[in-house]
C-alpha cells in the first residue's frame, strides 16, 4: 500500500512529467503551415472575394459526418442559435434541453427568444431522458435539442420517436461528439440540424472559437448561410448587403477554417488513439468498487471528450454519507496524486437564474431532475488531459492514482465525514439547506 501524497508519500503522477502528453490541442507545423498560408494570402474574413478556406472546411466537415450540407458558425452556441433560427423558433415556442448540459445549450435557446423547458437525463448515459422529455411536451414545444454529453450520443431513434408524434424538429448538439457514432452513423446526421463546437478545448479545435452547423435540408441550409451573415443571401458574384431576413454576424474566420481543415486530417487517427487509452483506464478503474465508468451501449460509439466517474457511497462502505462529501474528500486526495479530477457543471441547469423558471423551489428540482443532481453531486471528471494521443503513457499513472485512493478508503471516509455534506444548492445564496 504506497503512502499517500497528501501526507507525505510520492504523487503517482509526478509534478512536470505530463505537461508535454497531456497538452491539448496538439498543434504541428502542418496546422502553423496552413495558419501562414491565408495570413500570406490576405483574405482574413469569409467575405473576401475568392475566400476558399471556409468552404473548404464546410465541405469536409459534411462529408465526414456524412450529410449534404455544413455551415461554418464562429462558436458552438451559435451553431445551436443560428440551426434554431433556420426552424423560425422564436417567441411562444419552447425547446426541451437536458437538465445536465453546458449551460450554452439552453443560452442558444434563451437567444431565439424561446424558452429552455428542461428533463432529466437517463442516469446510466448522462443524456436526455426519452421518457422523461415526453413528459415535459405541450401544444408550446417546437423542438428537443437533444446533447451528446461527454462525447456519448443521446438514444436518438427514441427521440426522434417521441418528436415524430408531435410534428418537432429535433436538433443535435454534438459540440462534445465529432466523429461519434449511433447506430452506425455519425453524430451531426441524426437530426435535421446539428451544431459542433470548435473551441479549443473540444476533439476537433480551432485556433481561438468556431462552430459548425450539418444538415441535409437545401432550405435549412440557406436559411443558416442567411442568419450568419446578416440575413443576405449567398453571392453569385458582388456582394449585394441586401438584409433578405433579420440575421447577424457569426461568421467563421478563415484563419480559424484553416486550422480547423489541418486537424481534420488526423481527428479519425486521434479518436482510435483516444478510444484504445481510454478504454485501457476504465478497464482499470471498473475493478474499484462503488466507482461506475461509463457506459456505451452498444450500439453507439464515444468520443471521449470527457470522462465522467460516478461514485457510489454504499459500495465503499460508505452508506449514510452525502455523495457530495465523497466527492470532495476524493477530490482532494486524487488531485494531490497528480489525478486533475474537476466537478465540471456545479448545478443543473434549471437551477441556474438565468433559466430557473418562476415559482420553481430548490426541492422542485431536486424532485423532478433526481438524475441530474445525482450525478452533479457525486461525479469527477477526467478533462482535456486525456485529448492528446501521447496521454496514453500518463493515463495509467492517473489510474494508479484512483488506486492508491481506494487503498485508503478509511481516510477518504474520514474526510467525507467531516465534510458539511451541502449539495449543489450551496451555490445559490437562497438555496443552502
Amino acid at each position: 500500500m504506497g503512502k499517500l501524497a497528501m501526507l507525505g508519500g510520492t504523487p503517482a503522477v509526478p509534478s512536470g512529467t505530463t505537461s508535454a502528453a497531456t497538452l491539448w490541442p496538439v498543434v504541428t507545423p502542418g496546422d502553423e503551415q496552413a495558419v501562414s498560408r491565408v495570413l500570406r494570402g490576405g483574405r482574413l474574413t469569409a467575405t473576401a472575394a475568392g475566400e476558399s478556406e471556409v468552404p473548404a472546411l464546410e465541405r469536409e466537415w459534411a462529408e465526414h459526418v456524412g450529410v449534404a450540407h455544413c455551415v461554418a458558425v464562429s462558436s458552438g452556441t451559435a451553431a445551436l442559435r443560428v440551426a434554431l433560427g433556420a426552424l423560425g423558433i422564436g417567441p411562444g415556442d419552447e425547446v426541451v434541453v437536458p437538465a445536465l448540459t453546458m449551460n450554452a445549450t439552453a443560452h442558444a435557446v434563451v437567444q431565439c427568444n424561446a424558452t429552455p423547458v428542461f428533463a432529466d437525463i437517463d442516469p446510466d448515459t448522462y443524456t436526455l431522458d426519452p421518457k422523461r422529455a415526453s413528459e415535459v411536451l405541450t401544444e408550446r414545444t417546437a423542438a428537443l435539442l437533444p446533447v451528446h454529453l461527454h462525447g456519448l450520443p443521446a438514444d436518438m431513434d427514441e427521440l426522434a420517436s417521441t418528436a415524430g408524434a408531435g410534428g418537432l424538429a429535433v436538433v443535435e448538439d454534438a459540440a462534445q461528439a465529432h466523429g461519434a457514432t449511433y447506430r452506425g452513423r455519425r453524430t451531426g446526421a441524426l437530426g435535421l440540424l446539428g451544431g459542433f463546437s470548435l473551441h479549443p478545448s473540444k476533439n476537433l479545435p480551432t485556433c481561438g472559437e468556431g462552430g459548425l452547423i450539418t444538415t441535409d435540408s437545401g432550405p435549412l441550409h440557406e436559411a443558416a448561410l442567411a442568419l450568419r451573415n446578416f440575413g443576405e443571401r449567398a453571392p453569385a458574384g458582388t456582394r449585394t448587403y441586401i438584409a433578405h431576413r433579420a440575421g447577424g454576424n457569426a461568421r467563421l474566420g478563415p484563419v480559424q477554417a484553416a486550422f480547423t481543415r489541418s486537424q481534420l486530417t488526423r481527428l479519425p487517427a486521434y479518436s482510435k488513439d483516444r478510444d484504445l487509452a481510454v478504454t485501457a483506464l476504465l478497464g482499470r478503474l471498473a475493478a474499484l468498487p462503488g466507482l461506475r465508468v461509463p457506459q456505451v451501449p452498444e450500439d453507439r460509439s464515444h468520443a471521449w471528450h470527457i470522462i465522467r466517474l460516478l461514485l457510489v457511497p454504499e459500495e465503499m462502505d460508505m452508506a449514510g454519507i452525502a455523495p457530495a462529501s465523497v466527492r470532495r474528500a476524493l477530490h482532494r486526495v486524487l488531485r494531490a496524486e497528480g489525478v486533475p479530477v474537476s466537478q465540471y457543471q456545479v448545478a443543473p441547469l434549471p437551477a441556474h437564474p438565468a433559466f430557473r423558471p418562476a415559482g420553481l423551489s430548490y426541492e422542485d428540482i431536486a424532485d423532478r431532475f433526481p438524475s441530474s443532481c445525482r450525478v452533479i453531486d457525486g461525479s469527477l471528471c477526467l478533462q482535456r488531459r486525456h485529448l492528446n494521443p501521447a496521454a496514453a503513457d500518463v493515463l495509467p499513472l492517473y489510474a494508479r492514482g484512483f488506486e492508491k485512493a481506494w487503498e485508503h478508503l478509511g481516510l477518504v471516509r474520514d474526510i467525507a465525514r467531516a465534510q458539511t455534506g451541502d449539495d449543489w444548492r450551496r451555490h445559490f445564496p437562497d438555496g443552502a439547506r
